[in-house]
């Protein structure tokens, strides 16, 4: 392309080539071609007049697309659908007759869009789920490791590294199962006509119904589909073009979650994404490690989520049987949420694979806060030797205030096991507090939890797939 012309960042800087391809003019006007053979054959099944020479002469240039000459009749026809009509029968002079007999536009414009969506959807499941198998990995090798854990990011009781990473999973399970519904529930619009009552094809089967409904099944059946949808106007409901971008927009959710977290953590310096051998972090400060990967998660979700206003709007303001004001908005808004989720796993694949974890910056973080978290234990062992709760849950609100104004006033360490280690309110010397200071002690079923999670959710949803030939995500930059 000319550097002198806007090129879109999604093709350049971010999407895979696999997703490109699918949604290139090749891969659209070639599947028009396809459903304007599989219809061709269809009516030819049912007996209409329409001969294997025909067809032969059609799948013959499925492939072979004379952009130029589509460009040609466009502007003169001011029709996309009709120009193809036309460029496609230049080379199929026999079968030019019959090409789209019966249909409307939306046969080949909505049927194929249907067909990328779930083709789309499937390359985003395998990848959905190779970044679900790398977290999985993650959060086995980490579950016993103690981190501090944060509400409101303030210091919270403990959990563990290999826990924190079961929620990133698990709201990647939530997607996955949304996703598995969209595809599961797709259908072609298949050949409904002008309005939806197929009158088109009474006319061409002499009123016969059971002819007319064989078609739509046929039709489905070779473009690989169980079914078409049950009724329409001119377009199949705009509701499902909102359906699937709920399932991106998730995922987007999703990804953006886990990189602010990271970001988060890489400020702390307890976990960072991967960082190559001559990244540089910043022009201005060479000893910058800034998290752009997730930063670059957290930017693509931000447009695929606010992407999804387009596909309800366009729903929510068709009219009747049909409007055109939803296909200037679904050539962009549809491709691009693709592109850019495609984008989002590439890389939230790629920093899943790597995570850097500096397990002696996360304990020395937890320690600093652990005296705090171990007050109830420590007031627990010094009743047990007979002092008086209330005293002492007194007591230790006060020298707690006193330790955190000591950290946070005078920049001095936590103290606040010497200051109680010297109250002869509770009798305990400062090696039996210590004592109590074992972070294994505050981290609950964290590991248990870690296990049973993936042994009862995860590895179910990974079982069958071939993750060995999976490289992990390259990225263009």
């Amino acid at each position: 392309m000319p550097t002198n012309m806007y090129e879109s960042p999604l093709g350049s800087r971010y999407a895979s080539d696999e997703m490109l391809r699918l949604f290139s003019a090749d891969r659209k006007f070639s599947t028009w071609r396809r459903l304007w053979v599989a219809l061709a054959r269809a009516e030819k099944n049912l007996g209409l007049d329409i001969t294997d020479a025909q067809i032969r002469e059609m799948e013959e240039h499925l492939e072979d697309i004379d952009y130029a000459e589509a460009a040609k009749q466009e502007k003169e026809l001011r029709h996309d659908v009709m120009a193809h009509v036309h460029t496609f029968g230049k080379v199929c002079p026999q079968a030019f007759p019959i090409i789209h007999l019966g249909a409307t536009s939306c046969y080949v414009g909505d049927n194929t869009d249907i067909i990328l969506m779930r083709d789309g959807l499937l390359i985003i499941k395998d990848k959905l789920l190779r970044v679900i198998q790398k977290l999985a990995e993650f959060a086995d090798k980490y579950k016993d490791l103690p981190t501090l854990g944060f509400t409101h990011f303030q210091p919270a009781q403990p959990t563990t590294v290999g826990k924190r990473a079961t929620l990133w999973i698990y709201e990647l399970l939530l997607d996955l199962d949304n996703l598995e519904f969209r595809l599961k529930n797709l259908k072609l619009l298949g050949s409904k006509g002008t309005t939806g009552t197929q009158a088109s094809f009474m006319e061409l089967f002499d009123g016969d119904h059971e002819k007319v409904k064989q078609l739509d099944m046929l039709i489905a059946k070779e473009m690989g589909f169980e079914g078409v949808v049950p009724v329409s106007g001119q377009t199949y409901s705009r509701k499902v073009d909102d359906g699937v971008m709920s399932v991106l927009s998730g995922i987007a959710q999703s990804a953006s979650k886990f990189a602010t977290d990271m970001r988060l953590l890489s400020h702390l310096k307890e976990c960072e994404e991967p960082f190559e051998g001559k990244q540089i972090g910043s022009s201005a400060m060479p000893y910058k490690r800034n998290p752009m990967r997730c930063e670059r998660i957290c930017a693509l979700a931000r447009f695929v989520i606010a992407d999804a206003a387009n596909t309800a709007m366009t729903a929510a303001s068709q009219w009747f049987e049909r409007t055109l004001d939803d296909s200037a908005n679904k050539r962009l808004s549809i491709p691009e949420a693709f592109l850019a989720v495609d984008a989002i796993l590439n890389i939230y694949l790629n920093v899943a694979s790597g995570i850097r974890v500096y397990p002696k910056v996360i304990d020395r973080h937890l320690r600093e806060e652990l005296p705090f978290m171990a007050t109830e234990n420590i007031m627990m062992k010094a009743v047990k030797r007979g002092g008086n709760r209330q005293q002492m849950h007194e007591a230790i609100r006060v020298h707690s205030v006193a330790a955190g104004q000591t950290v946070k006033e005078k920049g001095l360490p936590n103290d606040l096991v010497q200051r109680i280690a010297g109250d002869p309110l509770f009798g305990l010397t400062e090696e039996e507090i210590n004592d109590l200071l074992d972070p294994a002690l505050y981290i609950g079923r964290a590991p248990e939890q870690v296990t049973e999670f993936l042994n009862n959710e995860v590895y179910p949803r990974l079982s069958g797939y071939d993750f060995s030939a999976s490289p992990d995500a390259q990225l263009k930059v």
